[in-house]
């Protein structure tokens, strides 16, 4: 069994930084404290000057196996995640086939058993006629992430938009309810009056066609179904100032029904940005005008907002370079999540604390994921080893998606990971995948 012992490092975890000691034995943490000597074999390192984060939890991935192949893998994209520091992930069911059945949901489970070198969960999906398969996860609470619900446009026959569906789903379902929520006629009429004024769309067009007011309307709609049900109800990448509006700060998370998720692309681009990275950053919901980038800052520190995710969404280029509406929608973002919030701990944005309340620890909270998201005695050693004063710079030859690319190419980051940890195995390292190790099924905490 090996061991690892982490000397005089800076652990970030539960709201405080301290210089400790953290022992790894096997798969789990077996003991922090101030100063730990060990009997026997351990491989000891030197954390000086270095923190120690829990492994961050990405809840919204798409990783786009099986069907998508030539865009992504679940073995490419997991490679990718523990270069950043995700240690485990949730995946959605926007794959060819969609994942509208248990059987099909268990192909991708097998496919990470075999390829994925990060712990993993996938949501079931939900079409307008799949409501009675949907139901039948009721009897996998506890390995099972949850249900996801296109409440907006999508790909292949995953659009919700029948009421007595949605209906059915929100009064059933005692698993936690992800959704995307765009309006769609709202989208559509959008599209309509713009392509009528303009004879070619550009990618600045693109939060104009899906505007606030179809991202307000959408998630009130979800909000409203929740209560009237007493649902379990998290709304996926929030990207306007209108809809923060639905959400409170007043209770703790555990106690939430309705919580909400923000985007590393939300919390950095903004519409000024389509001008230099036009449709590499298009991505549905749109990002957006400054002052909704300024809104969600303040949402999050003020816990309006619970969690950061990526909704990392890989295309090639050659995806992306197509007129408006042919322009693939989506970002590969999961391998530089951490780095880039810790650009925004350098720029005063957001403590450490916060960084690994957000990524981590909220995130094991709100789907009630065991034994990880912390750095506690008997979890799992999901870890993450940073320094903060090495630089590191995004550059075509450490890029890891299959895809290729990246919109924080030549990007400087005030930090590096140095290591990743999964389940007790160092997976990253020196600026490379130990990828014979695989992951772990996600298990949950639930009744």
């Amino acid at each position: 069994m090996q061991k690892y012992l982490f000397k005089n490092i800076s652990v970030v975890n539960e709201g405080a930084v301290k210089t400790l000691d953290v022992l790894v034995e096997g798969e789990r943490i077996e003991r922090i404290d101030n100063q730990i000597s060990v009997k026997g074999t351990v491989k000891e390192i030197d954390g000086t000057g270095k923190h120690l984060f829990p492994g961050v939890i990405d809840d919204q991935v798409h990783f786009r196996e099986p069907g998508l192949t030539h865009k992504a893998t679940i073995h490419t994209e997991s490679k990718a995640a523990v270069a950043g520091g995700v240690t485990s992930f949730m995946e959605m069911p926007n794959t060819i086939p969609n994942a509208l059945t248990l059987d099909l949901l268990e192909d991708k489970y097998t496919i990470a058993a075999n390829t994925s070198v990060a712990n993993h969960s996938f949501f079931m999906g939900v079409s307008n006629t799949n409501a009675e398969e949907v139901l039948k996860v009721n009897q996998h609470k506890k390995d099972i992430c949850g249900v996801k619900i296109f409440m907006g446009s999508s790909t292949g026959n995953m659009l919700v938009d029948n009421y007595n569906t949605l209906d059915r789903i929100f009064s059933e379902s005692e698993l936690l309810i992800a959704t995307h929520c765009e309006d769609e006629n709202i989208v559509r009429q959008n599209l309509k009056r713009i392509s009528e004024i303009k004879k070619e769309l550009q990618p600045a067009d693109h939060p104009v066609i899906r505007d606030e007011d179809a991202c307000y309307a959408s998630s009130l709609r979800a909000i409203q179904l929740a209560k009237q049900y007493n649902t379990r109800l998290h709304i996926l990448h929030i990207s306007t100032e209108k809809e923060l509006q639905l959400f409170g700060n007043m209770m703790p998370l555990s106690e939430k029904r309705i919580t909400a998720e923000v985007c590393v692309h939300h919390l950095h681009f903004t519409a000024n940005d389509y001008e230099q990275l036009g449709y590499q950053i298009k991505c549905n919901p749109a990002i957006k005008a400054p002052h909704h980038k300024k809104a969600l800052w303040e949402a999050l520190l003020d816990d309006r907002l619970d969690i950061i995710a990526t909704d990392h969404a890989p295309h090639l280029l050659s995806e992306k370079e197509a007129p408006y509406e042919k322009a693939h929608a989506g970002l590969p973002l999961v391998q530089h999540p951490l780095l880039l919030m810790l650009h925004y701990h350098q720029l005063g944005a957001l403590s450490l604390e916060k960084i690994a309340q957000k990524m981590s620890h909220a995130v094991a909270d709100c789907f009630q994921i065991k034994e990880r998201g912390y750095i506690r005695e008997g979890y799992f050693a999901d870890l993450v080893l940073v320094d903060l004063n090495k630089p590191y710079t995004v550059n075509q030859e450490n890029i890891l998606y299959k895809c290729g690319w990246s919109p924080l190419l030549n990007f400087t980051f005030p930090a590096s990971i140095e290591q990743t940890m999964v389940n007790g195995n160092i997976v990253y390292a020196n600026n490379l995948v130990n990828d014979s190790y695989k992951g772990k099924r996600l298990f949950f905490n639930r009744d």
